[in-house]
C-alpha cells in the first residue's frame, strides 16, 4: 500500500560548475572542517562509522549502487549527533578556559586531563532537544567535566528523556512542541547565565551552531574515505530537522568534489517539512502546529538560518514523505535481502530509505530527483535504535535480535 509523499526540484539550485565560492566559504570552511575532524578523532573511542554496501537492495530498487553510513554506533550515542553537540561543548569549554587563564589556546585533550577542573566544573551549557541532540551535548558534558540541563517538549519519549539523563543532565520538560522549547531553553539560559549549545541557529547566535555543523562534517570526510576512489556518489539523501546535518554533509561535498559533487535531496516528514516548503516558496518559511510524527528528530517547524545559507543553492531536491515510508524501511533494513547486511535503523535513520521507498512507488517522484539505473546512491543512517522500546514495537525484534 502507498504511503503518501511528494517531492519538489530546486528552481534555484546552484549548477554543477557553480564554484562553493566565498560567501559560503564564510559559513561553512574547509579550515574548519579539518579542525573537527583532528579535535574529534583524538577524543577516546572515536572510530569511522562504517559505510555498507546495499547491493541487492539497489537492484531491487534499479539503482547501480546503494551505500548507507551507519552512525549507530559512534561514540557509543547511537547517532551522527554525538560528532556535533559534544564538539560544540568542548569549544565552549575551551574559550572559558583560554578567557579565564589568559592563555592563546587549549585542547580537548587538556580539557579530558582535568588540568582546568575549576573552570570547567563552573560552567553549565543547556539546549532544547528531540532526544539525540541532547545526549550528545549531555555525554560531551560529563566528558569534559561541566553541567548540563537540558529541555525536551512534551512528545520526546520517556526512553529518550532517560537515555539523557543517564550522562548526568538535569531533564526539564517544555509543554509545546521543538521550536517551544528552543525559545524557552533560550530564556532560561539567558537568566542563568548559562551557554545554549543548539544545532539551530537565529539571529545573534551563529558561533555554536556552527561549531556544531562542522562537526557533523566528519561524517562526509569518513565517507569520501570510505567510498571507492573516484567515484562519488551521485545522489545523497539528507534528513533534515532544522538543516544542519544536511547542510554540513552538502559544504562539505561541494569543496570536496566541487562539479562531480552529488546531487544533493533533503528528506523530511510530511507535517514538519520546513526546509521542502522554504525551497518551494524562495525564503524561509515556519511550519507550526504539533509537528507529530515518529521520525522524532525531524519534528522540526523552523530552518536553522546558517543551515539555509548553504541549501538555498546546494540542495537539488526535497521530499516530504508519512511515517510510513520510514517505519518500512526500518524493517527492511532489519530483514535484508540475501547478501546485504541487516543494519539497525531507528525511525529517522530511515528516512533516506524511505525516500527511495517513495520513488518506487511514485514515478513522478523518481523522475524529480533525477533516480536512473545508472545512479550510485548514499543514505545517511543518522540513527540507530534510540529508543530501543519503539525499535523493538517497529521492528518486532530487538537491535542484538537483528544483528545476531
Amino acid at each position: 500500500m502507498k504511503g503518501e509523499a511528494r517531492a519538489i526540484r530546486n528552481s534555484v539550485a546552484a549548477p554543477s560548475a557553480e564554484p562553493y565560492g566565498a560567501q559560503r566559504a564564510a559559513v561553512m570552511s574547509r579550515e574548519r572542517f579539518d579542525a573537527a575532524l583532528a579535535e574529534i578523532s583524538s577524543w577516546p573511542g572515536y572510530a569511522a562509522a562504517p559505510l555498507h554496501r546495499l547491493d541487492a537492495l539497489a537492484a531491487r530498487l534499479g539503482l547501480a549502487s546503494l551505500w548507507y553510513k551507519d552512525e549507530r554506533g559512534r561514540f557509543g550515542l547511537g547517532s551522527f549527533k554525538a560528532l556535533g553537540g559534544a564538539y560544540a561543548v568542548a569549544n565552549v569549554l575551551r574559550q572559558k578556559v583560554m578567557a579565564a587563564r589568559g592563555l592563546p589556546n587549549v585542547t580537548s585533550q587538556q580539557l579530558l586531563s582535568g588540568a582546568f577542573a575549576d573552570v570547567v566544573g563552573s560552567a553549565t551549557v543547556t539546549c532544547a532537544t528531540d532526544g539525540n541532540h541532547g545526549r550528545s551535548v549531555a555525554w560531551g558534558a560529563q566528558l569534559f567535566g561541566c553541567k548540563c540541563v537540558i529541555f525536551v517538549h512534551e512528545h520526546v519519549s520517556q526512553g529518550r528523556r532517560d537515555a539523557i539523563a543517564k550522562y548526568g543532565a538535569e531533564v526539564r520538560e517544555v509543554k509545546g512542541n521543538y521550536d517551544d522549547a528552543v525559545r524557552h531553553a533560550a530564556a532560561t539560559a539567558k537568566a542563568n547565565g548559562w551557554t545554549v549549545v543548539s544545532d539551530t541557529s537565529y539571529p545573534g547566535y551563529r558561533d555554536i551552531p556552527l561549531d556544531v555543523m562542522h562537526g557533523y562534517g566528519v561524517m562526509a570526510a569518513e565517507i569520501a574515505r570510505q567510498m571507492p576512489a573516484g567515484s562519488p556518489p551521485t545522489h545523497v539523501f539528507a534528513q533534515a530537522g532544522v538543516g544542519a546535518l544536511a547542510a554540513a554533509v552538502c559544504a562539505s561535498f561541494w569543496l570536496r568534489w566541487g562539479e562531480k559533487r552529488p546531487r544533493f535531496v533533503v528528506v523530511e516528514p510530511l507535517h514538519a517539512d520546513c526546509v521542502y516548503r522554504s525551497l518551494e516558496a524562495g525564503k524561509p518559511v515556519v511550519v507550526g502546529g504539533s509537528l507529530d510524527t515518529v521520525m522524532a528528530g525531524l519534528a522540526c517547524g523552523e530552518v536553522s538560518e546558517l543551515a539555509w545559507e548553504i541549501l538555498h543553492g546546494g540542495a537539488n531536491a526535497a521530499v516530504a514523505l508519512d511515517d510510513a515510508y520510514a517505519l518500512e524501511a526500518m524493517r527492511m533494513l532489519a530483514n535484508p535481502a540475501a547478501g546485504d547486511p541487516a543494519i539497525v535503523a531507528g525511525e529517522t535513520g530511515g528516512a533516506g530509505l524511505g525516500a527511495l521507498l517513495a520513488a518506487r512507488d511514485y514515478p513522478e517522484i523518481r523522475a524529480t530527483l533525477a533516480l536512473h539505473e545508472s545512479s550510485r546512491v548514499l543514505l545517511l543512517g543518522s540513527e540507530g535504535d534510540t529508543d530501543p522500546a519503539i525499535y523493538r514495537e517497529v521492528v518486532g525484534r530487538t537491535a542484538q535480535e537483528v544483528l545476531a
